[in-house]
């Protein structure tokens, strides 16, 4: 060996000695995912987490919403995705080596406003909130508002709603709510990723919750939907919604637990929580879903994936309150461990 070929040999064994880690870093098998914002902040810290405690895996997640990771998912462009919306039937249908979608946490959409002066507790009536979204209550001391909510004075200002720009599960769940309590929602928007707004040339559009919870702390007047865990972070205003058993709830952990304390899933494990009984129920809440091949080419990344849902549901469940979303309830946890095993 010549010197300098010596020196670059040493050189090597001192940074690997000094680094311990970058060799195990290099050699970490890359996993990649996409899709849901919704979960964003909780699967970040868990995949963190996970990579940390498994130097052999570096899991790589990006929140494009819950349609971008489908089609994501249907083209073999990643190694899992995320949606708040699960997945069709057509959609399964087009992935030949099959899927295994499985509940992965839970949380509620809260509709946060920016009024003068930041009032609390906003109460907006059943049949209220949805005539907000579709355009027939455009002004914030509108009668049917300002008669829920007597001890505030509510400002004479336009209402400007900010509405989802990508393909969203989180439009999903809301609109879906949005249909099953009142009819002319039904049978005019109706349920979907995407929807045809009523006035929407009114409306503004934002990308991923981030996107519309910035657009909703710039816009004075402005209302929209986003996960609750974003609004905590943001520190947003958040309306109480009247639930089916005509209460005023303000969206916690506690009413978002009771909203799925009484959800039983079927066998392929996808369950809406679109209007669900109980006085203290907050009246939208929402699993979210991992999608998986059935069947991987690389036996290792299978491995992986069986061990960071094994994490996710026990590790990572603990974490899911402090960061506004909610702990799955043990008979989902059975179900989705057992249920993960098909992932080969």
């Amino acid at each position: 060996m010549n010197k300098i070929g010596f020196v670059t040999c040493m050189l090597a064994i001192v940074l690997n000695l000094i680094c311990p880690g970058s060799a195990a870093a290099q050699d970490a098998l890359r996993i990649t995912g996409s899709g849901a914002s919704f979960p964003f902040p909780l699967y970040t810290l868990w995949f963190k987490d996970f990579s940390r405690l498994h130097q052999d895996a570096d899991i790589d997640y990006q929140a494009k919403g819950s349609g971008a990771g489908i089609l994501d998912f249907i083209n073999h462009t990643v190694d899992f995705a995320a949606s708040d919306a699960a997945m069709t039937a057509d959609e399964i249908a087009q992935v030949p080596d099959g899927v295994v979608l499985l509940p992965m946490t839970a949380g509620e959409i809260v509709i946060s406003y920016n009024l003068p002066g930041n009032p609390k507790g906003l109460k907006l009536p059943r049949d209220v909130y949805p005539a907000i979204f579709l355009g027939k209550i455009t002004r914030w001391n509108d009668d049917r508002i300002q008669g829920a909510n007597p001890d505030q004075k509510l400002p004479d200002l336009p209402i400007t709603v900010v509405r989802r720009a990508d393909s969203s599960g989180t439009t999903f769940v809301f609109t879906s709510h949005l249909s099953a309590i009142d009819p002319e929602w039904q049978n005019g928007p109706g349920a979907g990723k995407t929807v045809d707004w009523p006035n929407s040339d009114k409306f503004v559009a934002a990308p991923k919750n981030d996107g519309v919870t910035a657009t909703i702390k710039q816009t004075p007047g402005a209302i929209g939907y986003i996960e609750y865990g974003y609004a905590m972070g943001a520190r947003v205003p958040m309306a109480d919604l009247q639930n089916r058993a005509g209460h005023y709830i303000h969206p916690s952990t506690e009413s978002g637990e009771e909203a799925l304390a009484a959800t039983k899933l079927p066998e392929d494990l996808i369950a809406w929580v679109l209007d669900p009984e109980g006085d203290r129920s907050y009246p939208i809440a929402t699993f979210t879903w991992m999608l998986f091949y059935q069947h991987n080419a690389e036996p290792k990344k299978a491995e992986i994936l069986r061990e960071m849902i094994e994490y996710s549901l026990t590790d990572g469940q603990k974490q899911s309150a402090k960061m506004g979303y909610l702990p799955l309830p043990q008979n989902v946890i059975s179900a989705v461990r057992a249920a993960a095993r098909k992932i080969q």
